[in-house]
């Protein structure tokens, strides 16, 4: 049995049942090398651990912002459940070196997957936290961990959808209105890239990369913004 004795302390939870935390830190990779590992991978956990998360984020906005519309309560919990966020918190807590994953998920360590490998993990860390300790010890972990986040994305405006926000930056300061074109297309169906610009007229401000149209048109609407100073 694999050691987290520095993990647990790290998130001040001492497990009764440490199959939850290992499981919770075993990604689906390991078991295609490692049949005759005991215990599951982390995905019904992170199922779990999903839920947990959602409804312990959305009583703390709804109590905090009482006068603040639903829409907007929307968009605040989702700067603070999606990947990006999830992915700096497992980096805050030192997850990666804890969780299990194949060899060749080990060696690609900067890719967009990772990002997603990590998250999730903390989702299934919520999960196996709940199981074994309940929702009160899940909500402690995630107050000290995610919501202290909350006033940096108060302060930077994070949880603005950055293609909205350009477009009323663009609007407001040039009376433009920014438009998005699919660079290049890569990598076969289920794994596709895309590679979008960003433009205002016929001026390409920046370019994104993500696994949808979406998420690249998102990705080169926060570069502009970054560029334009925005």
């Amino acid at each position: 049995m694999e050691n987290h004795t520095k993990l647990e302390t790290r998130i001040n939870c001492e497990f009764k049942n440490k199959n939850f935390l290992k499981q919770a830190l075993t990604h689906r990779s390991y078991l295609n090398e490692n049949p005759n590992f005991e215990l599951g991978h982390n995905e019904r956990l992170e199922f779990l651990g999903d839920a947990v998360l959602e409804i312990v984020v959305t009583e703390f906005l709804y109590n905090k912002f009482p006068e603040t519309p639903e829409g907007n309560l929307t968009d605040l919990r989702a700067s603070l459940v999606n990947a990006k966020m999830l992915s700096e918190v497992a980096n805050d807590i030192d997850l990666e070196e804890n969780i299990l994953m194949s060899k060749g998920e080990a060696k690609d360590a900067n890719s967009k997957a990772r990002q997603y490998i990590l998250a999730n993990a903390v989702e299934a860390l919520i999960g196996a936290i709940y199981l074994d300790q309940g929702i009160e010890k899940s909500k402690e972990f995630i107050t000290n961990d995610i919501l202290k986040h909350l006033d940096h994305i108060l302060k930077n405006n994070l949880y603005k959808d950055p293609k909205s926000t350009f477009q009323e930056k663009a609007q407001e300061l040039s009376n433009i209105t920014p438009h998005y074109q699919v660079m290049k297309e890569s990598g076969p169906d289920h794994d596709k890239n895309f590679e979008v610009g960003a433009y205002m007229d016929n001026e390409l401000v920046a370019t994104g990369i993500g696994s949808s149209k979406h998420e690249a048109e998102v990705d080169a609407a926060q570069k502009a913004l970054e560029k334009r100073g925005w």
